[in-house]
């Protein structure tokens, strides 16, 4: 595949790379010469989480220094410590029968702090389950918890194929998990709304084409508009989730009494279809950099879109969750105790280099041009008799721009 200016500059990838993503390609040209062309979504979805090939599910490093991107989790442990804090008091009011259930795990970095944090405050959960769809994932988060915590802690520790079907109380948590849904693209040509696919070639080469869009993705598309009471411009092109009212009552319709914190980076609704964001937030990750051509080498990038807060509100609200508190990552974390947790790191660190890399994480995850604004936080909740949350964390709520 000749590669564009876009991707020009990002690192050459190992020939066992181009292998690997050459049968992934494979199996795309197969899928869409015998269906015709595949909605972005679904290539998306191929590309991410394909068994053995797809980006998640295959066993290259992703996370790190040695990975694609580095997530708050893999900084160090002052975000898992903040989020403990902000939750540790609905987990004590719910008792012996609450559970923490954590969406994705990544490297397992957050559960290992999360979880030594919960043990040092004596409010462990019945069962901290992780719902985790990469095999190749899990291993690597078993192994390190295996390593890293205490058997009697290791013992409440659970990997779950799919929600829990019978109710539950407790929390759930996700951070960089609603990015990484497979998003749908659309465009609007001649005031209708058309839906982008993934075709090939005569050379059989991926190309994007537009077909018209369904009835559920131009509902959605509409409801979007009138929301914001304009409509989309001539050609004019983003991305929505007309999925996530369905994955949230999958995920969340068992939970009846707790709370769901989700983080992420995004924006609400009005600053998320911005007019001059005229080809959405569609953006493809490899070895730390970020390029905009995600039909290159598919199953070595990380694909994600930025996330709709509001949207995400409105599915919470569909589920029978009220929001309880949605800000900035920085606000969270400072209303979370973040100044107490750094103080009680920094005092407790061996040498000047870890007192260092403390200062490091606390820039990293809270100055507005690293995670500090382009990362929310929203809360949602339900069953609650009361809200239990730290009082600085519900007055800085900006759930009003929603």
């Amino acid at each position: 595949m000749t590669r564009s200016s876009k991707t020009s500059r990002l690192p050459e990838p190992a020939a066992d790379e181009l292998a690997h993503s050459e049968r992934l390609l494979q199996q795309l040209r197969e899928t869409i010469a015998a269906r015709g062309p595949m909605p972005f979504s679904q290539y998306m979805e191929r590309c991410l989480y394909a068994p053995g090939l797809g980006y998640y599910s295959a066993g290259k490093t992703k996370f790190g220094e040695a990975g694609d991107f580095i997530t708050a989790p893999e900084l160090g442990d002052l975000f898992a410590r903040c989020v403990v804090h902000a939750v540790q008091p609905v987990l004590a009011m719910l008792g012996s029968e609450a559970d923490f259930l954590e969406l994705g795990g990544g490297s397992g970095a957050f559960a290992e702090a999360a979880l030594l944090a919960l043990a040092q405050n004596g409010t462990l959960p019945r069962r901290y389950l992780l719902l985790e769809p990469s095999a190749d994932l899990r291993e690597r988060q078993r192994e390190r918890l295996g390593a890293s915590l205490p058997a009697e802690v290791m013992a409440r520790v659970a990997w779950i194929d799919r929600p829990p079907e019978e109710n539950w109380r407790g929390v759930l948590f996700a951070n960089e998990v609603i990015d990484a849904l497979p998003t749908t693209r659309f465009v609007i040509r001649h005031g209708e709304v058309y839906e982008e696919h993934v075709a090939l070639d005569g050379e059989a080469r991926l190309l994007r084409v537009d077909r018209p869009a369904d009835a559920l993705v131009a509902g959605a598309v509409r409801h979007v508009e009138r929301d914001l009471g304009r409509e989309f411009e001539e050609g004019y092109r983003s991305e929505i989730l007309p999925q996530l009212p369905y994955w949230m009552q999958a995920i969340a319709g068992s939970l009846e009494a707790g709370v769901m914190l989700f983080i992420d980076y995004g924006y609400v609704r009005r600053e998320f279809y911005l007019p001059e964001r005229q080809d959405g937030t569609l953006m493809a990750h490899y070895r730390h950099r970020a390029h905009s051509d995600p039909l290159y080498l598919p199953g070595l990038n990380d694909l994600t879109a930025s996330v709709d807060f509001t949207a995400l509100a409105e599915a919470g609200n569909q589920a029978g969750f009220g929001v309880a508190a949605y800000l900035s990552q920085a606000q969270f974390l400072i209303a979370a105790g973040l100044q107490d947790v750094f103080e009680h790191a920094y005092e407790r660190a061996d040498d000047d280099v870890d007192r260092y890399r403390l200062a490091q994480q606390v820039k990293k995850l809270t100055m507005p041009d690293q995670m500090g604004e382009r990362f929310q936080a929203m809360l949602l909740a339900r069953g609650l008799q009361a809200l239990p949350l730290p009082a600085e964390l519900l007055a800085a709520d900006q759930g009003g721009r929603l």
